[in-house]
This record gives C-alpha cells, structure tokens and sequence, in this order.
C-alpha cells in the first residue's frame, strides 16, 4: 500500500502506474471501473464489499470520501492499493476536503481505466438528482441505495422521478432470492392469482419493489400489511380458482416455508446475503435493467421508465449555497 498526504490528482496517477508495474497489474485484465461514493464511517464495510465483487469482476475500485465542502483549504489524501488486501482490483481510497469535493472528477476522470465500463456506486444518501454528481453522469451504469435515505420508501419516488435506463438500486438485488421463489412456485401452475399481500416493515423500500414486481407481472396490484420485524416477513397469495400460496420467512433461520392449499409444506433458503455479493449482482450486467424499471414503475405509478433517453447532462448545484435564498440555479453544463 502506498499513502499520499496533502496530495494531487497528478501524484495519484503517477502513483498509481508505479504501484501497477510493481504488481504486475495489467489494465487489460480489469472488467471494468467502480466509482464508490462513500460516507468515512462506512469506507471499511465499502471495501469488504468491493473485495467480494472484485472476486466476480476484477476492476479499478476508486473510493471517493467528501468531507466538509465549506473548508477554506483543499486537500487530497489517498491510499494505493494493487492487490492485496482488497483481492483481483486496483484500488485508489480518495479523501478530499474542501471545494476539491465538488469537482472530484477533475481527480476522478484521469484514474478511470481504459476502454472499460465505467460504474457509480453511492454507498452513502443516494442524490436527489445524480445528474448533480458529475461522477453519475460520466458512469454507464448507476447504483444507489434506498435503504441509506432518510426516508427509504420516499425515495424510491425520487428514484423514479430520476430514472434513466442504466440506473439499478440495491433494495432491487435485496429481492432477488424472493423474485427466485416466487418464479419458481408459479413453474408447476398455470393457475392465474386473484390478490397479493406482503407483509413487511412500513420503511422496507424492498417491500414496494417486490409489490411492483408482482404487480408488472401478474396485473394485481398488492396491498401491504405492517410486519413485527424490520425485514420483510411473507408474501401471500390468493389464486384464481381459490386456493392460496404463502411465502413465510423465517427470520432467524435463514430459511423460507413455501406453502400450498393441498400439498405439502417445502422448506427453502432465504437468507440475508452479505452487501458483496449484492453489489456484484448488479455489476453482472451493465445493460439497462427493464425489470427494476418496470418494478419502479409500478411501486411508484410512474410510467414508461424505460423509454426514457439514457444520456445525462450535469447540473452543477453548490451544496454550500443550497441554505442561501438568494442562490439562483445555474443552468445544465454537458458532460
């Protein structure tokens, strides 16, 4: 590991290179670049995280951590790492103070490996607009996090509002293993459903995503009934000829009882997988992911997510001025 204090952009590059030439780092083994906004309490649990998705997809991670943007003096700390502790990836942990935090592209941009997929992940309070955050914008595929908002089930409206093709959500990958169930208990009928009910926490944004995805499948919108646990519990379902399926997890267990009207109990993993492995779900593919929109729009009775054009125009907004009534909005800047 190689640390740099007081630094710049120019002696990260430099830096960068040598440590790959040490290693024996070859750029044309990387399957892309991770862009990782991060909040400083959560760069260690970024990093675990990174070095799971790594396992799957050897990339160029770059952390970037903003501290407080109204400090007078600029200043740019970073730690190098090639290998190592953090596995298959290059990896840049970048601390910038000051103004520098708004304009971490200008850092960013130069460290970004060659003619690989460029992919934004915030693991902190996802943006209001990611088109504020130029490193949305210069990303082809975009992850944010509900679970991280103040308000989860909010922001998955702000979410829809936002949306353009190549925008992902890891309350969306958190559904997976249900979505993998539910499929797979409708693959021995034919039979058509007649009602929906999940029960979940109130705050689950999980729970909407999951309601819209069987919402966009099936035709029946949901209803939702508030859980005794903080993750959600069941999903049940009424079948058109009478007959009911439940889905019950078991929420100390690990496991999932998936139950039929006339046949017997089926026992099935269900567990909470780690933040990794999430995040190297969504790095599976960097196309746009029609399902989550189409989940989006129906949690949030949006419509036609999917046909929105994909590109993205920056919009510079100064955080330090948004408490200043008199601040005026500058116009869209091309990224």
């Amino acid at each position: 590991m190689i640390g740099l204090w007081d630094t710049t952009g120019i002696e990260v590059v430099k830096a960068l290179a040598n440590e790959r030439r040490s290693a024996g780092g070859l750029t044309s083994g990387l399957a892309l670049t991770l862009v990782a906004v991060v909040d400083e309490r959560q760069v260690r649990e970024a990093e675990a995280a990174a070095t799971i998705a790594a396992s799957a997809h050897p990339c160029r991670l770059l952390i970037i951590v903003r501290a407080d943007v109204t400090q007078q003096r600029s200043r740019l700390d970073a730690e190098i790492v090639v290998g190592g502790r953090l596995g298959p990836c290059e990896a840049v942990v970048m601390r910038m103070q000051g103004r520098l935090a708004l304009h971490a592209e200008s850092v960013v941009m130069p460290l970004l490996a060659p003619d690989v997929p460029v992919v934004t992940w915030w693991q902190c309070a996802p943006p209001e607009r990611i088109a504020y955050d130029p490193l949305g914008v210069v990303a082809d595929r975009r992850i944010t996090d509900s679970a991280q908002a103040a308000d989860p089930v909010g922001n998955l409206r702000i979410r829809a509002d936002d949306y353009v093709p190549g925008d992902t959500d890891l309350s969306w990958s958190r559904i997976t293993p249900w979505r993998t169930l539910l499929a797979g208990a409708f693959d021995a009928t034919n039979i058509g459903v007649k009602a929906v009910e999940i029960i979940a926490p109130d705050t689950d944004p999980t729970a909407p995503l999951l309601g819209g995805w069987l919402e966009a499948r099936l035709g029946v919108h949901p209803t939702r009934r508030s859980g005794q646990g903080k993750i959600m519990e069941a999903v049940n379902l009424e079948l058109a000829d009478g007959s009911t399926m439940n889905l019950i997890r078991d929420l100390n267990a690990g496991i999932a009882t998936l139950q039929r009207t006339g046949q017997s109990d089926r026992i099935l993993p269900l567990s909470r997988r780690p933040l990794g492995e999430e995040l190297a779900e969504e790095l599976r593919r960097l196309d746009p992911d029609q399902p989550y929109a189409a989940a989006l729009a129906a949690a949030t009775g949006r419509s036609s997510l999917d046909e929105r054009l994909a590109p993205r125009v920056h919009i510079w907004k100064d955080p330090a001025l948004a408490e200043r009534p008199e601040a005026t909005p500058l116009e869209p800047v091309a990224s």
